[in-house]
């Protein structure tokens, strides 16, 4: 183990050290990589996030590689097939969801130029909040700009993007920088 400091949540788990270490917090503005974490967001509703973490990889192959044209275009027969994949979360509101919230990403993206516009436009000045916590009871589930995301979101049909969902979103694709204080990630980026 190496003796670099990191926010409490990751833990000891190389899965979550990697994650931390390389995507989390980082601002990711590639519509492709902004609807893998919405299936995969979405997924995680009442699951912890290595739970999903661990399967990232058998939900790239069970969702066309996060191809949201692919996803889109998934039918009733392709939600059987995924309610059969030991590989992901077999929960058919979930897997239905996908599909719907891909189709609803497409419209956004011919509605705003692409998603990155539109999730990206509810941020002050378009930019990451990078925020000043010691602690990770400091860190919010929840802000008023997850709220209206989410209010957002919910208003045009996507499912499974509760304000907490959207806030994890969020961190993920580095809307918010939520890296403690004293964690090395923030010194790397500072």
């Amino acid at each position: 183990m190496d003796n670099l400091i990191r926010c409490g949540w990751c833990g000891s788990d190389p899965d979550y050290i990697r994650y931390h270490d390389e995507e989390w917090g980082r601002p990711v503005y590639d519509d492709q990589k902004l609807f893998e974490f919405l299936i995969l967001e979405g997924a995680q509703a009442g699951l912890s996030w290595i739970t999903i973490l661990r399967r990232r990889e058998a939900y790239r192959n069970a969702f066309a590689d996060f191809d949201v044209q692919k996803v889109a275009a998934f039918t009733p027969d392709d939600e059987e097939r995924l309610m059969q994949d030991i590989g992901i979360i077999r929960n058919k509101l979930k897997i239905k969801s996908a599909a719907v919230n891909a189709r609803l990403f497409i419209t956004v993206q011919q509605e705003f130029g692409s998603f990155s516009n539109y999730i990206w436009g509810f941020m002050p000045q378009g930019k990451p909040l990078v925020n000043h916590f010691s602690s990770l009871s400091e860190v919010p589930a929840r802000t008023e700009i997850s709220d209206a995301i989410s209010k957002d979101m919910k208003k045009r049909g996507f499912k499974f993007f509760g304000t907490t969902i959207c806030y994890a979103h969020m961190q993920a694709m580095g809307m918010v920088n939520d890296h403690l204080t004293g964690c090395h990630c923030r010194t790397a980026d500072a």
